[in-house]
């Protein structure tokens, strides 16, 4: 289970989420059990404490 600790991060990792980057550099959160999109954070950073996907393509 993750634990916020107060100091701007988070101790484990959230369950049943997972994070992509979009093509317009945003981050959307998606639900593991279902696969629908929650919520989409705007400005580059990512969500902190979820897991990233892994999209397949090579970047380079």
């Amino acid at each position: 289970m993750a634990k916020n600790t107060g100091r701007g991060h988070r101790k484990g990792s959230v369950k049943g989420r997972t994070q992509v980057q979009t093509p317009s550099g945003n981050y959307v959160k998606r639900d593991v059990e279902t696969g629908r999109f929650m919520a989409q954070k705007e400005g580059g950073q990512p969500f902190k404490g979820v897991a990233r996907e892994k999209d397949g393509r090579r970047k380079g």
